[in-house]
C-alpha cells in the first residue's frame, strides 16, 4: 500500500523515499485531497496513551473534511494489553498494534507517532503511572514530536483526572500539557535543537466525551459538527472512522460505521482559547504568510484538476515547486515539499519497486533483484541514473507511457547490514517501562526507514528527484495475488529451543532440544554449541560442518546438576560459536492476514520450571477463548488437551434429545480460555452441556471475562457479577481465606511463596457480587484500596466443581512462574481430591 513520500535535501536534487515497499501513485481523489491539504497550513496533533484511544471520527473529519494535516501520537504501542488474535504478549503485541495503527492510518489518512513509553498494563492513577514511567523522558519525547511535526493545535483524548478511567490515560494529558508549554522554550531539551527548531502550538484542548455513564461534555464547551457525507469517499466521516478503528483487531475494537453528523466537544487546557473553531487566530493560508502567489497557483491547479488525466497538472505543479523551493522559511519549505513531491510523482503515474523472490536475506550474500519502473504520463519522466547499493548506472531514458521497464541486477547485501527488526526492539529496554532507542532522531516514528535502498534519479520537466526504493520481496499468492513486503535481513544462523517452556520435576533429568537453522549459503565449520545458565556452561556440542540445512540437537541436564541450582525458575541461554562469530538469536515471526510479515529477534533462551509441580489430571478439554498459552502449557506438563468444538457438545445428546454427560465425562477437567464469553459465539448453546458435565461429577475451570460484547448473560452455575475490579500490583499481598481448602492443598501445597515473581498484575475483572453458594479463596488489593475477594470463586454443584478465576494465569504461565503453575494445576485437579 502507498504511504506518504518524504523528502530529504541533498545538494541540488531532492531525495524522495517511501516507507512502503513500492512507490505507487495515489488515486485521483487522493491527489485532489492532497492538493487541498497543501493549501491549508494548520496542523493538528491528537494525543492519547494507547493505540485504540484515538478518536477516528474526529481524525477522519479533520483530514478529509477540513483538509488539515493531522497526526495521532500514542504514548505507547499497546504492549500491556490483551490479544484476541493469538498468544503474542508484551513486545510482540506492541509490534502487532503498531502495524494495526498504520493500517488504520492508511484509511483515514492521519500520520502516526509514538514515544518510548512501554505499556505496562492497567494503572489506576497518575501517581501509579509515574512510578513506572520516567515522566521527564516521556515529556521530552512529546516535545520532540511537537518540534518535528509542528502542530498548531494539540487535542488530548483524556483529562489529567480520575475521569480518564486509567492512570496512563490521565498521564497522557499531564505530559501533553507540560510538553505544550516546553516545546517553544530553547532551554527545554536543548540537545534536540541540533536537529529541529523550537515550536509553540497555539492551543491545547481536551476532546471531552461520553463513555458509558461518564459524561464530561457541556454545552458551554467549544462544539464542532463532524460525520458529514463526503462524495469522494462515498461515505460519511463517521462511517470511515468505523472502518479505520475496526482494524484494531488484536484489541477486539470493532466499531460500527455510523452514518450521520454528530457533535464533538472541546474544553480549553492551555494557550490561546478558541471561541469559534479549532483554528481561531491561526494563519490558515499561504496569503496570510505573505505568499499570495502560491495560493493563487494552488487555486488554479485545484480548479483545473482533471480526475481522468492528472498529468495535465504537471507543468503547473512543477512551476509551483520552484516557488515553494524559494521560501525563506526552511521548516515550512521542507514540510510542504514532502507533500508536493508526492503529488507530482502521483500525477506522473510513477511506480517503482526493487524486488526479489526471497523473503529473507543474509548480510554479505548476493541475490538477484528486478527493478520495475513505469510512468503513466506521456514523455514526462526520464530515468537518468540508478545507484544500486554499491554500483551506479547511467541511463538517460524516457519512460514511455504505460510501458514497464524491468532491469535485472545482482545485489550483494552489505556485510554490516543490520538485522530487520523494529528500531525500539533492537536493544534491551532501558527499564521495564521505557524502550531503548539507539538513534534519538528515530523517536516518534512508527517504524524506521529501510536502510537498504536502490536510488533512482528521475527528471520530470526540469526538476530532478531521487526516489528511494527499498529492497523488497515479491511473490504471487494464489489467494491474495501479488504480495510485496520488506526484504527481511536475518542472521546467517539462528538458534531456537523446540519448546517455548520446559518443566522438570524434582529428581528428574531435564531433556532439551535445540534447533539450529542455517540461512546463509556459506558453510559453517568447527562450530560449538554452548548451553549456559547465569553465564556458566552446562554443556553443548561440537559441530564439524553445517551448510544450508536445519539440525536439532538433544541435550540432557542431569538431575544432580539441577539440584545444585537453588532457583525453581531458570533461564537457559544457547549460543553457537563458529569462525570467530557468536550467534545467539532466535527469530520471532508474526504473520496475520491483515498485516505484513513482522519480525524481530530475541535471545536464544528458554524458561525452565523446576521443582515440585504436581498434576493429577491426564486429559483436559479446552474451550478456546482469546489467544492464550494455556493449552500449550498443559501439553508441556504432559496433559492431553482437546480443543472442544461444536460436535463435541452436540454429540452429547442421548436418544431422548437430552444432554448426555458421558462424552464430556472423559475429561478430568474442562477449561474455558480467557474472554471465552466475548469471543465464542456458540458458548450460550454449550453452557447447558457444561453444567450437566459438572453436575455429573466434572470439573469446570473458567478464566476471566469482560462485560464487553458478551454471549451469555449468566456465566456461572450460580450467579455472579463481573466488575472492573482488579489488582494491578503484581506483588500485592495475598490472604488465604481458608488455608485448608482442597484447592490450596492438593496436589500442590500452596503457600505465600507461590505468589512471588508474578508479572504485570494479579488479575482483572474480578466479580464484586456473587451467590452465597460460592466460596472465595483469596483476598488481595492494591495499595490504599479496599480488599477484594473475587480473584477466585469456588462452588460445588451436584457431584462436581465449578471454579471462576480471573487471576492472570495467561500472563504468568508463559513467563515460567512456578507458583502460578502449581495453583492452576490444583484447580484442574479439584475432582481428583
Amino acid at each position: 500500500m502507498f504511504r506518504k513520500v518524504i523528502v530529504v535535501f541533498i545538494l541540488s536534487s531532492y531525495s524522495v523515499f517511501c516507507s512502503a515497499q513500492q512507490v505507487r501513485p495515489s488515486k485521483s481523489s487522493e491527489i485532489y485531497r492532497e492538493l487541498k491539504t497543501l493549501k491549508h497550513l494548520p496542523k493538528v496533533l491528537y494525543l492519547a496513551a494507547h493505540p485504540d484511544d484515538e478518536n477516528t471520527g474526529l481524525l477522519s473529519w479533520l483530514i478529509n473534511g477540513q483538509n488539515v494535516e493531522t497526526g495521532y501520537l500514542s504514548l505507547t504501542r499497546g504492549d500491556g494489553g490483551q490479544n484476541l488474535l493469538g498468544t503474542e504478549q508484551g513486545a510482540a503485541l506492541g509490534l502487532i498494534r503498531t502495524h494495526e495503527l498504520l493500517e488504520a492510518r492508511k484509511l483515514d489518512g492521519a500520520q502516526q507517532f509514538f514515544t518510548r513509553a512501554i505499556d505496562f498494563g492497567f494503572s489506576k492513577n497518575t501517581t501509579d503511572t509515574f512510578k513506572q514511567w520516567e515522566e521527564n523522558s516521556i515529556i521530552a519525547d512529546v516535545v520532540w514530536v511537537i518540534r518535528t511535526f509542528r502542530p498548531d493545535v494539540i487535542i488530548c483524548r483524556f483529562p489529567p483526572t480520575a475521569a480518564a478511567g486509567h492512570g496512563q490515560h490521565a498521564a497522557s494529558a499531564v505530559v501533553a500539557e507540560k510538553a505544550f508549554k516546553l516545546a517553544g522554550e530553547k532551554t527545554a531539551f536543548p540537545h534536540q535543537l541540533k536537529y529541529v527548531n523550537v515550536w509553540q502550538p497555539k492551543r491545547i484542548l481536551w476532546n471531552t466525551f461520553r463513555f458509558g455513564s461518564v459524561n464530561t461534555t457541556a454545552e458551554n464547551q467549544l462544539k464542532i459538527t463532524v460525520g458529514q457525507y463526503d462524495a469522494q469517499l462515498g461515505m460519511g466521516y463517521g462511517e470511515l472512522a468505523g472502518l479505520s478503528r475496526s482494524l484494531h483487531k488484536s484489541q477486539g475494537a470493532g466499531t460500527q460505521s455510523v452514518a450521520g453528523v454528530k457533535t464533538e466537544y472541546f474544553s480549553h487546557v492551555a494557550g490561546e482559547p478558541a471561541k469559534e473553531n479549532l483554528f481561531d487566530g491561526i494563519s490558515k493560508t499561504w496569503t496570510s504568510q505573505g505568499n499570495a502567489d502560491i495560493d493563487q497557483s494552488l487555486d488554479q491547479i485545484i480548479s483545473n484538476f482533471n480526475f481522468n488525466n492528472p498529468d495535465l497538472s504537471l507543468p503547473a505543479l512543477l512551476a509551483l515547486r520552484k516557488k515553494v523551493m524559494a521560501l525563506k522559511d526552511s521548516d515550512l519549505k521542507k514540510d510542504k515539499i514532502k507533500s508536493l513531491d508526492q503529488i507530482i510523482l502521483s500525477c506522473a503515474g510513477f511506480m517503482g519497486e526493487v524486488v526479489t523472490n526471497r523473503a529473507e536475506a543474509v548480510a554479505g550474500d548476493q541475490y538477484s533483484f528486478r527493478l520495475n519502473l513505469i510512468s503513466r504520463a506521456p514523455n514526462s519522466v526520464v530515468l537518468e541514473k540508478v545507484k544500486w547499493l554499491n554500483t551506479s548506472e547511467n541511463f538517460n531514458r524516457k519512460l514511455s507511457k504505460d510501458s514497464l521497464i524491468t532491469i535485472q541486477h545482482d545485489i550483494q547485501i552489505p556485510a554490516d547490514a543490520a538485522l530487520t527488526e523494529p528500531y525500539w526492539l533492537s536493544k534491551s529496554p532501558t527499564d521495564a517501562a521505557t524502550f531503548s532507542v539507539t538513534n534519538d532522531t528515530l523517536i516518534g516514528l512508527p517504524e524506521a526507514e529501510s536502510p537498504l535502498n536502490v536510488l533512482v534519479d528521475v527528471k520530470i520537466g526540469s526538476e530532478k528527484f531521487q526516489v528511494k526504493l527499498p529492497l523488497s520481496f515479491k511473490k504471487l499468492d494464489p489467494v491474495k495475488g501479488d504480495v510485496v513486503e520488506a526484504l527481511r535481513i536475518v542472521p546467517a544462523l539462528e538458534l531456537k529451543f523446540t519448546q517455548p517452556l520446559y518443566m522438570v520435576k524434582e529428581n528428574e533429568d531435564l531433556h532439551l532440544s535445540l534447533n539450529v537453522k542455517v540461512n546463509s549459503d556459506q558453510p559453517f565449520s568447527n562450530g560449538k554449541i554452548n548451553l549456559t545458565y547465569n553465564g556458566e556452561r552446562l554443556g553443548g556440542a561440537d559441530v564439524n560442518s553445517i551448510k544450508g540445512k536445519d539440525l536439532t540437537f538433544d541435550y540432557i541436564i542431569p538431575k544432580a546438576r539441577l539440584t545444585s541450582i537453588k532457583s525453581n525458575q531458570l533461564q537457559l541461554d544457547a549460543s553457537f560459536v563458529a569462525d570467530g562469530a557468536i550467534y545467539n538469536k532466535k527469530q520471532v515471526l508474526i504473520q496475520y492476514p491483515h498485516l505484513p510479515s513482522l519480525q524481530y529477534f530475541a535471545p536464544a533462551s528458554v524458561n525452565v520450571m523446576k521443582g515440585d509441580i504436581q498434576a493429577n489430571v491426564k486429559k483436559v478439554g479446552y474451550v478456546q477463548g482469546a489467544g492464550d498459552f494455556i493449552p500449550e502449557f498443559l501439553r508441556i506438563a504432559g496433559i492431553q488437551v482437546d480443543v472442544l468444538k461444536d460436535e463435541d457438545f452436540y454429540g452429547n445428546l442421548n436418544e431422548s434429545g437430552n444432554s448426555n454427560p458421558n462424552k464430556l465425562s472423559q475429561y478430568d477437567a474442562i477449561v474455558l480460555g480467557v474472554r471465552t464469553n466475548n469471543t465464542e459465539k456458540n458458548l450460550g448453546r454449550w453452557m447447558p452441556f457444561l453444567w450437566s458435565y459438572v453436575k455429573a461429577g466434572g470439573n469446570l475451570v473458567m478464566q476471566y471475562n469482560t462485560n464487553q460484547d458478551t454471549t451469555v448473560d449468566q456465566l456461572g452455575i450460580y450467579n455472579f457479577r463481573i466488575a472492573n475490579k482488579r489488582v494491578t500490583e503484581e506483588n500485592a499481598a495475598v490472604t488465604f481465606l481458608n488455608p485448608n481448602h482442597k484447592l490450596l492443598n492438593f496436589p500442590n501445597k500452596i503457600t505465600q511463596d507461590d505468589f512471588k515473581g508474578w508479572v504485570q498484575e494479579r488479575g482483572a475483572y474480578f466479580p464484586d457480587q456473587w451467590d452465597a453458594a460460592y466460596e472465595p479463596l483469596f483476598e488481595m488489593h492494591d495499595t490504599g484500596e479496599e480488599p477484594l475477594q473475587g480473584s477466585t470463586l469456588y462452588a460445588k454443584y451436584g457431584k462436581g466443581n465449578f471454579i471462576y478465576t480471573p487471576l492472570a494465569f495467561f500472563r504468568q504461565l508463559p513467563a515460567g512462574n512456578v507458583g502460578a503453575a502449581r495453583l492452576f494445576l490444583n484447580f484442574l485437579s479439584a475432582q481428583k481430591n
